[in-house]
């Protein structure tokens, strides 16, 4: 790795640090001994940082990516290059300042991303990144911001289906519930640190920097999909997005399992909706913002999502999908969102919708699906009800919930018959 790799791996644990000793650790030892705690810690996860450095390392050995890493527990990671879907060249932050990248590998069947490479110049990680993808067969991907971390991004290739105003980005995520109740809750600080005596300094800086926490998710969304752009190519489909990690990748159409529509609650008078792709073999846990991999559209009207959903799954008008509602009698196990559940077969997709206050829409194409099961509880045998799973790969299941008993059997008929026919014609 690049001899930089250790200092920002050390800047970065000292965000954890001063994350980690509280406001009140600084209240208790004072401020110089607070520093010192903190030069210490950062001294040791310096040196950490340094011996693993030292210790880390990789090479290509035929067809497989082999990462040494470790110095008590020398552990080697081999990587079958066949498995191999998609290199990504990140930048964050503080390696663009310094000229660095991060190559990440996301490969069939990850539960995340494999064998992160940090640091390496851009120029070697794009050497290395076409190296690995020429391997295992794949046409290479565009590296985010080559060169000039200040340069603007080279024009998306292929066709722009659309581009995220940020405008409207940063306004979806001040409709969400923790931002919209951030207001009532400076409020409440302000209150008692005037009107209560035994509010300290420390009291009120402590409740704030919880708040802040609480609105680290909408802010967290807008950093990553900030200047959100989807195009469309032979490759598949083309997303860039970030502003403080800039990253550029494509997302083979073949590896979309199905797509999620949301309508959440605070969003409805304006008629936004956000669109997620269910893709296969892709890491990130949502706890890290999100995989940037699944976005399809972060905001938008329907006239947009449907626009892009025609792109992914053609013939798929999400205004216009054949669902019918449950019968009334699940109203007694579902008595407000009774007329939100439905389900239905449409040309080429299984779709299904569910939630009262923050609406879901699931659209599964036929060749994706892997099985079906029919599921019946104790109340639904009671009202002759049943439910219909229908399951992708990736973890992906489109429900059909509280149907007829007899029509859920024919339902399931129906999707099996349809799953093998779109398998066998491609």
């Amino acid at each position: 790795m690049h001899p930089l790799s250790p200092v920002l791996h050390g800047a970065k644990s000292l965000a954890v640090i001063i994350a980690a000793l509280s406001w009140q650790t600084l209240s208790r030892v004072g401020l110089g001994w607070f520093v010192a705690i903190v030069v210490v810690f950062l001294l040791g996860a310096l040196v950490l940082s340094v011996v693993s450095w030292f210790n880390t390392g990789y090479h290509v050995v035929g067809r497989e990516l082999r990462v040494h890493e470790g110095l008590l527990w020398r552990r080697t990671r081999a990587i079958p290059l066949e498995r191999l879907q998609a290199v990504e060249v990140v930048r964050p932050l503080l390696a663009q300042l310094s000229g660095l990248a991060e190559l990440r590998l996301e490969v069939i069947g990850g539960g995340k991303t494999e064998a992160p490479l940090a640091y390496l110049t851009v120029t070697d990680a794009a050497a290395l990144r076409e190296r690995l993808l020429a391997l295992a067969g794949r046409a290479p991907q565009v590296v985010a911001h080559p060169g000039d971390p200040t340069a603007a991004p080279p024009a998306l290739p292929g066709r722009l289906l659309y581009r995220v105003p940020n405008r409207d980005l940063v306004i979806s995520q001040l409709l969400t519930p923790q931002a919209f109740l951030l207001p009532f809750g400076v409020a409440f600080v302000i209150g008692q640190f005037v009107y209560e005596a035994t509010w300290s300094f420390i009291a009120v800086a402590s409740t704030l920097t919880a708040m802040a926490g609480v609105l680290l998710q909408p802010a967290r969304r807008v950093l990553v999909d900030w200047d959100f752009r989807l195009g469309r190519d032979d490759a598949g489909l083309r997303v860039r997005q970030g502003l403080l990690e800039t990253r550029s990748q494509t997302v083979p159409l073949n590896r979309v399992q199905g797509v999620g529509a949301t309508w959440p609650l605070l969003w409805r008078p304006r008629k936004w909706l956000r669109l997620r792709l269910e893709v296969a073999g892709y890491g990130g846990p949502e706890s890290q913002g999100g995989n940037p991999a699944d976005r399809l559209l972060p905001v938008g009207d329907l006239a947009t999502a449907e626009l892009v959903l025609s792109e992914v799954l053609p013939g798929a008008a999400l205004g216009a999908l054949p669902m019918t509602a449950p019968p009334r009698r699940a109203r007694w196990l579902h008595p407000l969102a009774q007329p939100v559940l439905a389900a239905g077969l449409a040309d080429r997709v299984f779709a299904v919708r569910y939630g009262l206050l923050t609406r879901h829409v699931v659209v599964l194409p036929y060749a994706r699906i892997q099985s079906v099961r029919v599921v019946q509880g104790p109340l639904q045998r009671m009202l002759g009800l049943a439910s219909v799973h229908a399951d992708a790969a990736g973890g992906l299941v489109a429900v059909a919930q509280e149907r007829d008993l007899a029509e859920a059997w024919v339902l399931a008929a129906g999707l099996t018959e349809r799953a093998r026919t779109a398998r066998a014609t491609g």
